[in-house]
């Protein structure tokens, strides 16, 4: 039986297929943004022990020293569990699956004024998601622009295959993977408002500018998923969740991939 468009227009779907990725706006209201500002406030300011231990007295040489990315909140602070599974968000993925999606991972990004962006790259390289593949749900909680660290991504590339990363250039990237645009497809900047939420393809090539503010953080609530149907994901992912909140344990993806077994130990993206 085919899965009726609840929420996203035929145009919206269309975009999404034809290009990678698509920006829904006003998913999240502005009480929404603040209990996700206040819940992260407080993580940043104390870190969570075990879970999140950032370096209280960092300068300001590398911001993200004191500020690094907040890796699977969901599974230590109820809030990001809630809003990992919100309803508006799971309606858009389930039309774009065509089928209902399951929660993998959650991350926080600070991005701190002076921090460094992230190089391009494909997250299906890391969470591995067969068959089918990872939709990242990309939430913008301040406006994101490409002075503060904003998003970049190479539209239809989400048809291009996942391939083996280069070295990326460590000045301005904070990760070490580079993935280079076909020749004739070049990266494009994505402005967000607060409460916007950027979906994209886990093949589609992307990444974020260096924050060049002084004053302004780039906060970003992000989360991916996998399609119902999947029966296997990368090793950092496990267990993911059905919209209701229970667990689903996929089998262990444990193809090397494109680079092989003898790539360096994947790090959880």
């Amino acid at each position: 039986m085919s899965h009726a468009l609840q929420c996203l227009t035929a145009e919206q779907k269309n975009k999404f297929d034809k290009e990678g990725f698509l920006i829904v706006k006003g998913l999240y209201d502005s009480q929404q943004l603040q209990e996700i500002k206040d819940t992260f406030e407080e993580i940043g300011r104390t870190g969570v022990p075990g879970y999140y231990e950032p370096d209280m007295t960092a300068g300001d040489d590398d911001p993200l020293k004191r500020y690094p990315r907040v890796m699977h909140p969901h599974r230590f602070n109820a809030t990001a569990k809630r809003y990992m599974l919100h309803r508006p968000v799971l309606a858009v993925l389930e039309d774009l699956y065509e089928e209902p999606p399951l929660a993998a991972q959650s991350m926080f990004y600070y991005k701190p004024p002076g921090a460094k962006g992230q190089a391009l790259h494909q997250d299906n390289f890391y969470l591995k998601v067969e068959p089918g593949n990872c939709i990242a749900a990309w939430t913008a909680v301040d406006g994101a622009d490409e002075e503060n660290g904003g998003m970049l991504v190479v539209p239809k590339t989400h048809d291009y295959e996942i391939v083996c990363p280069e070295s990326a250039d460590a000045k301005e990237s904070f990760t070490t993977h580079f993935v280079k645009p076909p020749k004739d497809q070049k990266a494009m900047p994505v402005v967000m408002e607060p409460g916007d939420v950027l979906f994209f393809n886990g093949n589609l090539i992307h990444g974020s500018y260096r924050n060049k503010t002084k004053d302004r953080f780039r906060r970003a609530f992000i989360c991916h998923y996998a399609n119902a149907s999947a029966t296997r994901i990368g090793q950092y992912y496990r267990p993911l969740y059905r919209a209701d909140g229970t667990e689903v344990d996929l089998e262990l993806n444990a193809d090397g991939g494109p680079c092989g077994v003898e790539f360096e130990t994947l790090y959880p993206h």
